[in-house]
Formats: C-alpha cells, sequence, structure tokens
C-alpha cells in the first residue's frame, strides 16, 4: 500500500488516500499541546501509544459485534 494525498490533518493525527479507494492510512503525531495549545512540544513515543490505543479499542468493539472501520 502507498501513502498518497494528505486529506485531513487535526492536533494528533494525519489522515491519507491510498492506492485502494477503500482504505486510508492514518498516522499519529508526538505532538503535545497544553494550555489552549500556547505551550507546544514533542513527546518521543506519542504517536506510537495512540495507535497502539485505537488498536485496542477497535478490536474491543468488534469482539462485541460493533463493525468497525
Amino acid at each position: 500500500m502507498t501513502k498518497g494525498k494528505l486529506i485531513y490533518e487535526g492536533k494528533a493525527k494525519k489522515v491519507y488516500e491510498t492506492d485502494d479507494p477503500d482504505l486510508l492510512i492514518q498516522e499519529f503525531k508526538d505532538d503535545a499541546t497544553a494550555f489552549d495549545a500556547t505551550k507546544r512540544g514533542t513527546i518521543q513515543g506519542k504517536g506510537v501509544c495512540n495507535n497502539k490505543i485505537s488498536v485496542h479499542m477497535f478490536k474491543l468493539l468488534e469482539s462485541k459485534g460493533m463493525p468497525t472501520h
């Protein structure tokens, strides 16, 4: 799968198109903000941690019969 055009960027992640129109790539950032974004920084590994939490939540939902993307 190839990462294509950036279609969304927020505080915590970026979402890209792929060569498969039914699939997207979600990339979590290591960026961190506090105090209404007046304080900014980077936390090494934060994106990886957020990805692992998302995987766990999707698996939990699926195990209870709730379809996910």
